[in-house]
């Protein structure tokens, strides 16, 4: 069991930046990779970002990459998502996720309760 924690969510207007984070507690991350995915209304999940866990390699989705950055700390058992230049489009609610790779898409293993996240003039 693993619990995750996500916070720093919030509303903001397009071009402004938030940064997110996650925690986790009880168990330690045992997942290929810790990462974010998002869904919005009447939306599925859609990967945003992603990174190994003992390596560090990040992985970015079309929408994410150029504008948000992941990042980790291993002694505190947290990942971030730094977004910048946020968008209208980006208006979600954003999941902190252990994945794993699969052969066309990540796979979902766990999840936290999420953040909203809401990009607006």
């Amino acid at each position: 069991q693993v619990a995750l924690v996500e916070s720093g969510g919030g509303s903001v207007q397009p071009g402004d930046s938030l940064r997110l984070s996650c925690a986790a507690s009880g168990r330690a991350f045992n997942s290929y990779a810790m990462g974010w995915f998002r869904q919005a209304p009447a939306k599925g999940r859609e990967f945003v970002a992603a990174m190994s866990w003992s390596g560090g390699t990040a992985y970015y989705s079309n929408v994410s990459r150029g504008r948000f950055t992941i990042s980790r700390d291993k002694a505190k058992n947290t990942v971030y998502l730094q977004m910048n230049r946020l968008r209208p489009e980006d208006t979600a609610v954003y999941y902190c996720s252990g994945l794993h790779p699969a052969e066309s898409d990540w796979e979902y293993d766990y999840w936290g309760q999420g953040t909203q996240v809401t990009v607006s003039s």
